[in-house]
């Protein structure tokens, strides 16, 4: 608990059999509550190890569903619940935990409602190892979304992220796309919806072990983010009603 407020994790994972007990290691438990990981249908032993571990919730979808619908099923279980601070925590090692209470403070506090860790505030991002391809595309594409979205982010793209309940409950993250372009839309959402959000520097490490997309994914990715930055301009002056912006009922 932090001041009564129930804090949880999510890991979304999928083939992070050789990085989660790294990563769940790294875990405060004496600040989080509960720690739920759902598995995307890897082909490793994810799932097993998470309960050998003490994961307190194993979810395992039973074919591969994509990074967004895995993010689906654990913020509905955060709810169900009662989580009233959520992080999410990639299981590949990438982000460390140790900043979990940090986050969980700014929320708390009632400071801001949702805190990202950015690995581009700082020099964490080529310092850790990221491709200078994927830093270049990062600063371009976060460019261009500070411009058509008219708010100002160091990145857009971290997947070390941390909401309040009342965030899950307003934004509709379920009429969000089921593959990597969901953080993005889920960061619109927040942004439309005018909750304020903070950032922290955050270290990462880039490795073998450590999940990754391809070229080709991350242009298809890319082209993702482009076109939500688009329609949430259009959204703003009024021009379309996407159903993405829809608070929930």
């Amino acid at each position: 608990m932090y001041k009564d407020k129930k804090v949880v994790v999510v890991m979304p994972a999928y083939n992070a059999a050789l990085t989660l007990e790294r990563t769940y290691r790294e875990v405060p438990r004496d600040l989080v509550d509960e720690v739920i990981l759902c598995d995307d249908a890897s082909a490793d032993q994810t799932s097993a190890l998470a309960r050998q571990l003490g994961v307190d919730h194993v979810i395992a979808h039973p074919s591969n569903r994509g990074y967004g619908s895995n993010q689906k099923s654990l913020y509905r279980k955060a709810l169900d619940i009662g989580a009233d601070i959520i992080i999410m925590v990639h299981p590949d090692y990438q982000y460390t935990p140790k900043l979990i209470p940090t986050m969980c403070n700014i929320i708390g506090e009632g400071l801001y409602p949702v805190v990202l860790a950015s690995r581009i505030l700082g020099m964490g991002a080529l310092r850790g190892g990221m491709p200078k391809y994927k830093y270049v595309a990062n600063r371009f594409l976060t460019l261009v979304q500070n411009i058509l979205i008219n708010y100002k982010l160091s990145e857009y793209h971290t997947g070390y992220r941390a909401f309040s309940r009342e965030v899950l409950q307003t934004i509709d993250f379920e009429a969000n796309d089921d593959d990597f372009v969901f953080d993005n839309e889920m960061l619109s959402q927040i942004i439309y919806h005018r909750f304020d959000i903070a950032e922290v520097t955050c270290p990462t490490k880039y490795f073998p072990e450590a999940s990754s997309i391809n070229f080709a994914r991350s242009s298809k990715y890319g082209l993702g983010v482009l076109r939500v930055s688009l329609i949430h301009r259009l959204a703003r002056w009024g021009l379309s009603k996407p159903a993405i912006y829809r608070k929930k009922q």
